[in-house]
């Protein structure tokens, strides 16, 4: 069976470094695979790698079965992409933002179709028609997930998707989250957040120096273990 998302021996090298180093992984349809690494790690590279911005040195992506680089257009429609900070206009509202960008995409919604997305990340009523330059990051970073909602896609890629939540809205985005990957959609979250890593993905694969070091998988419906997570994360190469 097809994998919605897979790297098979991924190399990618930036700017003269190498970035990626032989990663292979692959996504189920309704996983949530989380990406848990430090800065430089290489975590963001390969989300970009699956959008079709990094084209790898060695190796290759896959969406939905069919090489990145052979057709970039269709694995950008099948995918949602909220990065960790969105570019979104700081001078139009949520709404305006929201429609903008749905009709740039050729997913015009209707003013109740943004409201459900909007109420689903939890976005105050009296906000959404205020302009995002009196946002908190927060409050920013909600509206761009509502954006990824309205995509409606089947896989969803997610970079550092919680940062500038309190915890409060951290666990709402989390319970999201698995409401979407219940329904199918397939999920591939890169963070440095071993904690909300674990509570959310059904696997986590540890990232260190481009490499793909360590996995981890949620057994029997448990959540995976957050101290065995985090002493992995934690160990040092010796020397």
């Amino acid at each position: 069976m097809t994998s919605p998302l897979e790297a098979r021996s991924l190399s990618l090298n930036r700017e003269g470094n190498n970035v990626l180093d032989g990663v292979s992984f692959t996504v189920a349809e309704g996983e949530i695979f989380a990406l848990l690494g430090g800065n430089g790690a290489g975590k963001s590279t390969t989300l970009l790698a699956f959008l079709g911005f990094l084209e790898p040195l060695e190796g290759e992506v896959l969406v939905n079965g069919t090489s990145v680089h052979g057709d970039v257009a269709s694995a950008r429609s099948a995918i949602a992409y909220l990065p960790e900070a969105a570019a979104l206009y700081g001078h139009m509202t949520a709404y305006e933002n929201l429609d903008y960008f749905l009709h740039l995409a050729g997913k015009p919604a209707s003013r109740d179709g943004l409201d459900a997305a909007l109420d689903r990340v939890a976005l105050p009523e009296e906000a959404r028609s205020r302009r995002l330059q009196s946002y908190s990051k927060g409050m920013r970073q909600k509206t761009a997930i509502a954006l990824a909602l309205l995509r409606e896609t089947p896989i969803m890629l997610l970079d550092e998707p919680t940062s500038g939540l309190d915890p409060v809205a951290i666990d709402e985005f989390h319970d999201l989250v698995k409401t979407l990957a219940q329904g199918g959609q397939t999920i591939l979250m890169v963070t440095h957040d071993v904690y909300g890593a674990c509570q959310v993905a059904d696997r986590v694969g540890l990232l260190r120096h481009g490499q793909l070091v360590g996995s981890f998988s949620a057994g029997n419906g448990k959540r995976i273990d957050t101290e065995t997570v985090h002493a992995a994360f934690a160990e040092r190469e010796v020397a």
